[in-house]
Parts: C-alpha cells; structure tokens; sequence
C-alpha cells in the first residue's frame, strides 16, 4: 500500500519543475529514475525501499512509499534543502489505496 508523506509546494507547472527536481534528486542520490510525460515521477532507491516522488494524483509532487523509515526521512530532508516541502503529520493513502473502511 503506497502512503503520501509529503508533498513539494513550487510557484509552476509541475512541467516545468520537473527537470529542476531531477537536477537536485541526482546530485542527492546514487540511483535514481524519472520520466515525464503526462505526469512527472523519480524513483529513488537505496536497494531495500523505494521512494516515489509524483504528480499521479496531484498536480504538485508527492513523496511516497509504501513503508515509513528512515528512507523518507532521508529524502524528505535532502528535498528540503532546497525546496519548500509540506510534511504530513501523518502519511495518507493514495486515492487508488481506497478508505481504511474498506479493511477487514
């Protein structure tokens, strides 16, 4: 189950930050992914999780996971450095997650 635990707040189009993130993710991290096309996203794994950062169900990027630990912690603080960041106070599901109503 992928949890949102932060989300970037930037003055453009997430278009037109996107290479600006893959600039600053890149020089952060030794293994990162991304693309572009109707949606923004980087992969950023360290070989046992992966942090997503996205634009699949907002029109800013979303840091998620599908596990807290120290590997958000991580990349929240390096996203930190040099952008605005929101972080939740407690992470939430992403929309295709469903309601925790639906859990039995």
């Amino acid at each position: 189950m992928q949890m949102i635990f932060a989300e970037l707040d930037y003055p453009v189009s997430y278009v037109e930050f996107h290479e600006t993130l893959a600039r600053h993710l890149m020089s952060n991290f030794n293994h990162v992914e991304s693309g572009l096309q109707s949606d923004s996203w980087f992969w950023i794994s360290d070989g046992e999780f992966r942090v997503e950062i996205h634009t699949f169900y907002s029109t800013k990027h979303q840091v998620t996971s599908a596990f807290a630990g120290d590997h958000i912690k991580t990349v929240i603080d390096v996203l930190q450095r040099g952008f605005k960041v929101k972080v939740y106070p407690q992470p939430t599901r992403e929309p295709h997650e469903g309601d925790a109503s639906e859990l039995h």
